[in-house]
């Protein structure tokens, strides 16, 4: 009797502390999520007296020729990118897992090199090849880089890792059977291609279609380097805010940027439940016969797509060290020494300060978020209301998530109006943003825990600290991990979550790129952008070490 009333009293105790985290957890995820795009929308139906317009903002908004032609600008460039993003994505994956290509590995890796660089990167290397003086116009070829084509190209960069990366798993996991017995039954390679392989893919192509023209839609980076006077969204809501301080109107772009964004969101929910797998214990790994035409042809195709990318790295390198391209090649490293009036070198060093916060701060917060919607039990109202919030994040593009903290963090009567402007709130815009796929990440870990470890330690009288501590963390240091690199990598390169949220006093490197770029300070703005890439390719092998290690 006596050990149940123990086990009883402690799982009350249990019980209670959870409450107090959950409800923690919450509140912040509320107040940081929540109440800003609240702000955002109210903004958008009120006039500049405070007083409830109904869609009067959006009628002016529409009204305005010169305005409504960004939306219609932004869905072209979006769509010709998903477009090209989608079949470049699709193929390059299937090279590197259906076929016999050589240098497999190399290729993969150079697929994500567009990641670790802002998208701001993106638009200047492509100055350094296709602009005015560019390596390749001054060969006699001139795409026209400064507007529609220029942003496509540069989106298409941002979007193909995102692209490739989704059709690489779908295309990884595959029961050889299906294909053994097309051989078997004499189906041509072209009639398996068409009737196996692509109505597996259907759902993974739907949700990349809207993944790359969602990303497409709200980028802020290359429209804002390379676009010139083709105005898009992201560009109309930077001028309506920090150009011309209507906030009204920019609440109105904010939330038309969400559209797409909602829409792949509910789309991609609805493939995955759709999207089952067809692998068991009776599945066999695909055995890829020998085609020479097949394997020189997606080689030269993956060749192709590698070069450029290497070609966009090594522009940077030019750029950054020699003295004035193109007039003067000889060497320097002069540079490096950054202009002070832009920020200096302390810019970057303020970016690996936040993406460390960032990456600390949110590998903890979304730790032990997941673990409460995982292991807490009989707080159901409370559970589904964080496992919803946990997904939205997914919907809400970094530009709006920027603009709702200004309305909501920036107004007098928050009580918590002291962060802003600070590198708390650029923090937590980053944790914020990115919240989602770490998530996603930490309850996949954690699913794979039994629940026994929990029960055990109950019927030992064990408090849940020190099962959390002592079982849950180093079981899921791999996850951990990997969400820490998660977190820092983009937080190194965002620009749209915190072009409107930095301080003079603590400017970050992939916004200084983008002043830098502004003011003619092209070399200095190519070094930054080797910096950023450099620490980010140094954390993501220090995570591969200390993963082959552990």
């Amino acid at each position: 009797m006596a050990i149940i009333y123990s086990i009883k009293r402690n799982f009350v105790r249990f019980n209670t502390a959870q409450f107090c985290v959950l409800l923690f957890i919450l509140a912040i995820f509320t107040i940081s999520f929540v109440f800003p795009l609240g702000t955002l929308f109210s903004k958008a139906f009120t006039g500049e007296n405070g007083a409830f317009a109904g869609f009067a903002n959006y009628k002016s908004y529409f009204g305005n020729p010169s305005l409504s032609v960004s939306v219609w600008n932004t869905i072209d460039i979006s769509l010709v990118t998903t477009i090209f993003s989608t079949a470049f994505g699709f193929l390059y994956a299937y090279a590197i897992t259906r076929t016999k290509i050589l240098g497999k590995s190399f290729f993969k890796y150079v697929a994500l090199v567009p990641i670790f660089i802002p998208t701001v990167v993106h638009a200047l290397g492509l100055v350094y090849i296709f602009g005015r003086q560019g390596v390749i116009t001054r060969l006699g070829f001139d795409i026209e880089l400064y507007g529609r084509n220029g942003i496509i190209i540069s989106e298409i960069i941002y979007t193909f890792p995102q692209a490739f990366l989704l059709f690489l798993v779908a295309l990884e996991y595959v029961d050889g059977r299906l294909y053994e017995a097309c051989e078997v039954m004499g189906v041509k390679p072209l009639r398996q291609f068409l009737h196996v392989t692509l109505p597996e893919m259907k759902y993974t192509v739907v949700n990349t279609i809207f993944v790359c023209f969602t990303l497409a839609f709200t980028d802020f980076g290359a429209p804002k380097v390379i676009g010139g006077n083709y105005n898009v969204l992201a560009t109309d809501i930077y001028k309506q805010i920090a150009g011309q301080f209507n906030m009204n109107m920019g609440a109105v772009v904010g939330t038309l940027l969400l559209i797409p964004a909602i829409i792949s969101f509910i789309t991609g929910r609805f493939v995955s439940n759709k999207n089952t797998s067809t692998l068991n214990s009776k599945t066999i790994p695909l055995t890829i016969s020998k085609n020479p035409v097949r394997d020189a042809t997606f080689f030269l195709f993956c060749g192709f797509i590698a070069t450029f990318f290497i070609l966009l790295i090594i522009s940077l390198f030019i750029g950054a060290f020699t003295t004035y391209y193109p007039y003067d090649l000889n060497l320097t490293l002069k540079h490096f020494i950054f202009n002070q009036s832009k920020g200096g070198i302390g810019c970057f060093f303020n970016s690996v300060l936040m993406s460390v916060a960032s990456a600390v701060l949110g590998s903890i917060f979304v730790f032990v978020y997941s673990y409460m919607m995982e292991k807490a039990e009989g707080f159901g109202i409370l559970t589904k209301y964080g496992k919803l919030l946990s997904l939205l994040p997914l919907a809400v593009p970094g530009m709006v998530i920027g603009v709702s903290f200004i309305f909501f963090f920036n107004s007098e009567s928050n009580p918590l109006h002291f962060i802003y402007g600070t590198i708390i709130i650029l923090v937590l815009s980053n944790i914020i943003h990115y919240f989602s796929v770490p998530y996603l990440t930490a309850t996949g870990a954690l699913k794979k825990l039994d629940r026994e470890f929990e029960m055990v330690a109950e019927s030992m009288n064990i408090p849940c600290w020190q099962t959390f501590f002592r079982v849950s963390v180093p079981l899921s240091t791999h996850a951990i991990a990997e969400i820490a690199m998660y977190f820092f990598v983009n937080s190194m390169v965002t620009v749209s979550a915190i072009v409107f949220l930095y301080s003079a006093n603590f400017k970050i490197a992939a916004i200084a790129i983008t002043h830098m770029e502004e003011a003619g300070d092209i070399s200095q703005a190519a070094a930054m952008s080797l910096l950023i890439l450099l620490v980010n390719v140094a954390v993501r092998m220090l995570y591969h070490i200390i993963k082959e290690k552990s």
